[in-house]
């Protein structure tokens, strides 16, 4: 156990320990609800899985190839280690796309921008320029409280029909103008 420690601590594989305590940190945080698995990791030509997944694995699978390569080389291999690793773990992961994939269809994917379009049910007291909430109903049916702004001097109030016309990103919110149904 003591040598373990000591090849886990020292260098090269000590670079991919602190890596792996922070991919520990994160995957608690994830357990606890603090982050979610949504975005991909295309900017590494990892894409169509979650980049916490797909992270994750890389950061793990060139932890144990720096750890063997650690004890397998010696000298001045040594320092070829940290770089091969990554390299390694890259391809390995690579080659585990295909079917990982399958495990994250794309269709499943939903974002806020789905509700651009749709009509909403204003649930605070009112929506205005500064303040706002509404309920809209999604495709599958099922139904989110939004934030909801106004525009100029609009004033919604707690029942009022309105569409949703734009997504704000910065702000994260709806941007909202009144809807009357024809009935």
């Amino acid at each position: 156990m003591i040598e373990f420690l000591e090849t886990v601590l020292s260098f090269p594989t000590v670079i991919f320990t602190f890596l792996l305590v922070v991919v520990i940190g994160y995957w608690l945080t994830v357990i606890t609800g603090l982050f979610e698995l949504e975005d991909d990791a295309t900017w590494l030509g990892l894409g169509g899985v979650p980049a916490g997944i797909v992270l994750s694995l890389l950061i793990a699978l060139a932890w144990l190839l720096c750890l063997i390569g650690s004890v397998v080389a010696s000298g001045g291999l040594m320092i070829a280690v940290p770089f091969a690793a990554p390299v390694g773990a890259w391809l390995a992961i690579r080659g585990l796309l295909g079917p990982l994939r399958r495990l994250f269809p794309a269709g499943d994917r939903h974002s806020r921008g789905d509700f651009v379009g749709q009509m909403c049910v204003i649930r605070t007291g009112a929506a205005t320029s500064d303040f706002g909430q509404a309920e809209v109903t999604a495709a599958d049916g099922s139904s989110a409280v939004v934030q909801v702004r106004t525009t100029g001097e609009d004033r919604l109030a707690r029942g009022d029909n309105a569409l949703i016309f734009e997504y704000d990103k910065d702000g994260e919110f709806f941007w909202v103008m009144p809807y009357e149904s024809e009935h």
